[in-house]
């Protein structure tokens, strides 16, 4: 049993150390907006999201799976979440997350997730008929996860996750796997000193497939058709690398401040830094907020996203019973220029 524990600890840093060399091609402009799947990017929940994607380290619950998958250790019972997130808002993008979190013996948490995008419809269009009216199309983004996290001392969690990625169209689909791995490491007094590390988006490229990249010509002088297929070149996972650190200000017994600071290294667009806090007053009242920043973030000229930086958010939670179950409502808010913002409301049972 000691062996194996040690095992597990020793597979976990293996993964983590193996990613340093991305760290070195992070942040490369020449290499920006070249991946692909950049969903796997966006935080699909409310409480992380008010806090501008700063608490890697803090993080726990079924919400870990997407940040620090080390976090979702921290399941007590059985957590379930839904959020339903309003992105970009003036683009008709919306996306949907619902996740389950369940206790496995005496200190593993195994986690499932699923998240899609919906974009609306969308006009097909053709050369003859470039204003559309001949129908619609929906594309398709989603990713299902599977988690799997453990406490190995009072001091060290791990856990790890694999993705499935599915990208379609009417006739044209690509589909792939990634895996994330986290360690988190908790000390001080009351526990209230973390330190996070984690590798998100790691896979084989994908490739797009279907017969919507086959083209039927005529063969000339001759009445008889021919249909070649095409073949898309394949792209590569927004892989990342997330280094952070959290500590808990204890006012007293029913007041805490979390604040919390991260260093985020993207291999496909610029790096970037995130702080942000959490007052918490008696686990029923969480207020939060945060600021992400990058390169170029504030000139006109110089940036490359619409996240202006700034997030907002708050949690309401009360008791469903003497036995610890909780129910609550998450809300967040994330500045863009231009759009109207990022807004996200989310449920959360805690059984």
């Amino acid at each position: 049993m000691i062996f194996s524990k040690y095992i597990s600890k020793i597979t976990l840093t293996a993964l983590l150390l193996a990613a340093a060399p991305l760290a070195v091609l992070a942040g490369n402009p020449d290499r920006a907006g070249s991946a692909g799947a950049s969903q796997l990017l966006i935080n699909p929940w409310a409480r992380g999201s008010g806090l501008s994607n700063s608490n890697m380290a803090s993080v726990t619950g079924i919400e870990a799976a997407w940040q620090n998958v080390a976090g979702l250790a921290f399941v007590e019972r059985t957590e379930l979440m839904f959020t339903n997130v309003q992105y970009l808002q003036g683009t008709g993008i919306s996306i949907n997350s619902l996740a389950f979190g369940q206790k496995v013996g005496e200190s593993g948490v195994l986690g499932l997730s699923v998240m899609t995008m919906n974009f609306g419809e969308i006009d097909i269009t053709t050369e003859d008929l470039p204003e559309g009216g001949i129908g619609f199309f929906t594309p398709n983004l989603s990713n299902i996860s599977v988690s799997y996290a453990k406490e190995f001392s009072n001091a060290i969690y791990g856990g790890i996750s694999m993705k499935i990625i599915s990208e379609s169209i009417t006739n044209v689909r690509a589909q792939g796997i990634a895996f994330d791995a986290g360690i988190r490491y908790v000390t001080g007094d009351n526990d209230q000193l973390k330190f996070g590390i984690s590798l998100r988006n790691v896979g084989p490229a994908m490739r797009y497939s279907g017969d919507g990249l086959a083209i039927t010509s005529t063969i000339q002088n001759s009445n008889s058709t021919l249909t070649t297929n095409q073949r898309s070149d394949r792209y590569e996972l927004p892989s990342q690398l997330n280094i952070g650190v959290s500590y808990d200000f204890l006012f007293s017994e029913d007041l805490k401040l979390t604040t919390n600071g991260q260093f985020i290294s993207n291999s496909f667009s610029l790096d970037q830094y995130a702080i942000g806090g959490e007052l918490d007053w008696r686990n029923k009242v969480m207020l939060r907020a945060g600021y992400q920043w990058e390169t170029g973030l504030g000139s006109e000229e110089d940036v490359a996203t619409a996240i202006t930086g700034l997030g907002a958010g708050i949690s309401l939670q009360v008791p469903t019973g003497s036995s610890g179950s909780q129910i609550g409502v998450d809300y967040s808010y994330r500045t863009t220029n231009p759009f109207g913002g990022i807004h996200a409301i989310g449920v959360h049972l805690n059984l």
